[in-house]
């Protein structure tokens, strides 16, 4: 056992060890990011159709200041150029989440584009208090870049704005605006919550400057303003949307800038856009949402009449309240027997739309004991399916006249003409006593 234990301390310290500079050459665990680097073509003025370059680029990431050590110890590769090798200073950490750094040989890579930035001042009524000033600081005399990124499994989006010294390959990250909820899905009547975080590098010049958030929606070339606050002013922009609202607590002590909506509704369903605004920078993420709702299922007639054999019955089953339209059904009939097979579609009608925006559909199937092969009967289930989700409806179809009765049939009839047989050997022993007494009493 004593030999034991100073091997264990040993390999412990190994492992403490190699874990320090594994984690000091990649700083702190973020990840080598390569990106796409793009941005108008050179030569060509404005329009509605510029033409645009993109070229490889890469991004090592630290979330200290690289030395001449750190940078002694990067190998970029000699594909990419190296005006388009950035060494980034990440103070927070925000580019250095297991989102953005997938395993090794993975296929599946984050999506990064880098594009040249502008700082300007800000047009909106809510953030134009930020840049009263019509003098430019000082502090914006430098290369900007802004950074999109998207990382595995619609796990996390982010939006960051770097600066680094002029003609300089060394930018820190001075804003950065992030949502870990990319794509949300809600039932109807849910609260539903749309991420959004921002980070403000302290040791900016335009940290305690003030802020503004807004939130926009945007679907099928509509939009709308959902909510916007001035934080310098410290109050709420005017906006015709109700039961939206933010943390302002939250908003101040983490920069949690999340969007609330109390009841989801169809008309929610869309793409938000969660802009923050500083002194002449802004940022912003996307988060899509899909409200979904199974449709309720109702077949009619019901409950479905007997079937007599070379008769044709109409079933129909209605679809009501569901979202979105995309939905599919179809018909199933299981037998007496135990076998189930698809009766195909039926006839579809398209869709009708509800004054809350849900839809409704229908479909109108022709039960023909003879060409479809009912049997004796069985169940009939109208199947609806949506993506992600199946939800069923059945109903008992009982074919009457048909030959070879069944086991259960035989039975019945046994159990029939038992109780048949009791209660006529009931009534005549009732008679023959009640006889008896009558021909006593004579006597």
């Amino acid at each position: 056992m004593t030999s034991t234990m100073p091997e264990i301390s040993t390999i412990y310290k190994i492992s403490i060890i190699a874990f320090t500079l594994f984690f000091g050459a990649s700083g702190s665990g973020c990840p080598v990011l390569e990106c796409w680097f793009v941005q108008e073509k050179p030569g060509h003025g404005g329009g509605f159709s510029v033409p645009m370059s993109q070229e490889k680029s890469l991004m090592f990431i630290r979330t200290e200041a690289f030395s001449e050590e750190s940078f002694s110890r990067l190998h970029p590769p000699a594909d990419i150029s190296p005006s388009r090798i950035y060494y980034v200073t990440d103070p927070a950490g925000t580019f250095c989440s297991a989102a953005l750094n997938p395993p090794k040989g993975s296929v599946n890579k984050p999506k990064c584009e880098i594009n040249p930035f502008m700082p300007h001042a800000s047009m909106v009524r809510w953030a134009s208090a930020l840049t009263d000033s019509a003098q430019s600081p000082v502090y914006l005399q430098a290369d900007w870049f802004s950074v999109a990124a998207q990382g595995l499994d619609q796990q996390l989006t982010l939006s960051n704005i770097m600066r680094a010294p002029s003609a300089s390959k060394e930018p820190q990250v001075i804003l950065s605006v992030s949502s870990k909820t990319p794509v949300v899905r809600s039932r109807l009547g849910e609260a539903v919550l749309l991420d959004c975080g921002f980070w403000v590098d302290a040791s900016s010049s335009v940290h305690g400057s003030g802020f503004s958030i807004e939130w926009r929606y945007q679907f099928r070339g509509e939009g709308r303003l959902v909510l916007a606050y001035d934080g310098k002013n410290d109050r709420f922009a005017e906006t015709s949307e109700t039961g939206a609202d933010i943390d302002i607590t939250g908003l101040y002590e983490t920069g949690n800038a999340s969007l609330v909506l109390e009841e989801s509704q169809v008309r929610h369903s869309g793409t938000y856009i969660c802009t923050v605004y500083l002194p002449h920078l802004l940022a912003q993420v996307a988060v899509d949402l899909e409200i979904v709702e199974p449709p309720s299922l109702s077949i009619y007639p019901s409950p479905l009449p007997l079937l007599v054999p070379g008769q044709v019955l109409v079933v129909q089953c209605e679809a009501s309240g569901f979202n979105p339209h995309t939905l599919d059904l179809s018909w199933e009939f299981s037998g007496a027997d135990g076998t189930s097979r698809s009766l195909g579609q039926g006839s579809v009608t398209g869709h009708r739309q509800a004054t809350d925006g849900t839809f409704s559909q229908s479909s109108r199937l022709e039960l023909d004991s003879g060409k479809l092969g009912l049997g004796r009967g069985g169940e009939v289930t109208c199947v609806a399916k949506q993506p992600n989700m199946t939800r069923r409806a059945a109903a008992t179809l009982n074919v009457i006249g048909v030959s070879a009765p069944s086991i259960e049939d035989s039975m019945a009839m046994v159990a029939v003409a038992l109780v048949l047989y009791g209660l006529i050997k009931f009534l005549s022993w009732t008679f023959c006593a009640s006889g008896e007494l009558n021909f006593s009493k004579q006597k």
